[in-house]
């Protein structure tokens, strides 16, 4: 991104003069000061604390201009200033106008699971032959979603955007912002379901994605789920299915699974054997999802072979990790939900272990009223045979570890409340050995990459 302050000021409406600094040029924008490059815009917002008092750090740090608030009359700044409304809405009218003017084709993503992955290998595949940029970190939601746009370089020809969702409006509402060319569904699970109530309702608001689909648009999505296929049909745009089943356009065949990777075939390219770096398949139904942009866009299948293989992984998404004694560990510690824990689970016990598969799993958040039964049903998927170890940390695993006391050996069941992880972090340490494998699995605010640290 370069442009000039008088194009911004013009952008959001600016209330304030900017002649003396018109020329002025700025090449990127960021609303956290620690993370300010020299040449930026700084995005004061309002959350637990207001971002007006980090203007001076950000100056330091080589911000050169920033937005403020017209609430707050006291200028106490040497920067040069545009006063806006509301700062959040600048920056996303800021991203509307840069959109517009670099005017890429936009890909978004979303899913209740799998979302990450899939625009990883999206990007991947679709970056053989354009020039893409793609949501980086978790930068998914009203404040990431504008700021990943506003990352794009003028070169740009493909935009794949992210987008998460935690209340009714939220999809609607970036849809309408990036108005996409391509939307992409992976799934409809019990992820906020807290704050949902129902999958249907979920699906509505995962459904949300299409408000902002151009007329000529493409919708992609998991063709397995009834609840989409629904929905599906009041969408007048062109649409493509993917899924483990025959009725869909894009289905897997020869699946073979090894401890590191999973390689699969499509009824679409019935001679072409594809591989991704992950195990479980349920990424091969994120592989399909992205199989079916990157046809949409005409990707070479050789091309698309080379990209899965090698695709980037966004951190803490069922990563394949090396502990410090030289134990393998899967790390998957950025989300959880029901679904996503029994498929890492199903997938983790096909792995083989020289000596113990110890798995840690933490409180699945968000799940409402029903929380605790939805830990509780975790049981079918544990067995000592199959994981000899297991830790459970947060209040809802209190449920698992009373459905398990009679399935497990008491030295083998370890279950510690939210509050002390440090004190599973130490009994794990002195167990795992570098024949074991370690599965590490839980929702983001229950910190197990911490216990990921300590082991490495």
């Amino acid at each position: 991104m370069k442009m000039q302050l008088a194009e911004i000021a013009k952008a959001v409406n600016a209330e304030n003069d900017i002649e003396r600094w018109k020329t002025l040029e700025v090449s990127s924008v960021s609303f956290d000061s620690r993370e300010v490059t020299e040449g930026a815009l700084f995005v004061p917002l309002m959350g637990e604390r207001d971002g007006h008092t980090f203007v001076d750090s950000a100056a330091k740090n080589g911000a050169v201009a920033t937005f403020w608030c017209r609430d707050h009359t006291d200028i106490s700044t040497d920067l040069p200033v545009i006063v806006v409304k509301d700062t959040l809405q600048a920056l996303q009218d800021l991203s509307r106008y840069y959109l517009m003017k670099i005017n890429p084709r936009v890909v978004a993503v979303t899913g209740s699971n799998g979302k990450t992955t899939t625009k990883d290998m999206i990007a991947a595949l679709l970056a053989t032959q354009f020039n893409v940029t793609k949501t980086q970190d978790n930068f998914n939601n009203e404040i990431g979603v504008p700021v990943t746009i506003l990352s794009m370089e003028p070169t740009t020809e493909l935009l794949v955007v992210e987008m998460g969702m935690d209340r009714p409006g939220q999809l609607e509402f970036l849809s309408k912002l990036a108005q996409p060319d391509l939307a992409v569904i992976t799934m409809i699970g019990e992820a906020h379901i807290e704050f949902f109530g129902t999958r249907d309702k979920i699906a509505d608001a995962k459904m949300e994605i299409t408000s902002g689909l151009k007329a000529d648009g493409v919708f992609i999505y998991n063709g397995d789920e009834p609840l989409l296929r629904e929905r599906a049909e009041a969408i007048s745009q062109y649409q493509r299915t993917f899924g483990r089943e025959a009725i869909n356009d894009f289905y897997p065949t020869d699946i073979v699974a090894t401890p590191t990777a999973t390689s699969f075939k499509t009824n679409r390219w019935p001679d072409e054997t594809f591989e991704i770096p992950l195990i479980g398949e349920y990424n091969v139904n994120n592989a399909l999802a992205a199989l079916a942009v990157a046809a949409t866009y005409q990707i070479r299948p050789e091309n698309m072979h080379q990209a899965l293989k090698d695709f980037d992984i966004t951190e803490n998404r069922t990563e394949w990790m090396k502990g410090a004694r030289g134990e393998q560990i899967l790390s998957d510690v950025y989300n959880s939900n029901p679904t996503a824990v029994k498929e890492v689970l199903s997938a983790f016990i096909q792995v083989p272990a020289k000596r113990k598969r110890i798995a840690v799993l933490g409180d699945m958040l968000e799940l409402g009223t029903d929380a605790d039964a939805m830990h509780a049903e975790l049981a079918d998927y544990l067995h000592p045979d199959q994981i000899q170890s297991l830790y459970l940390i947060g209040t809802h695993m209190k449920a698992l570890e009373n459905k398990l006391i009679t399935i497990y050996p008491s030295d083998s069941l370890h279950y510690f409340p939210t509050t002390d992880l440090s004190a599973l972090i130490m009994q794990l340490d002195k167990e795992v050995t570098e024949d074991d494998l370690v599965l590490l699995k839980g929702s983001h605010g229950i910190h197990l990459e911490e216990a990921l640290n300590a082991l490495k």
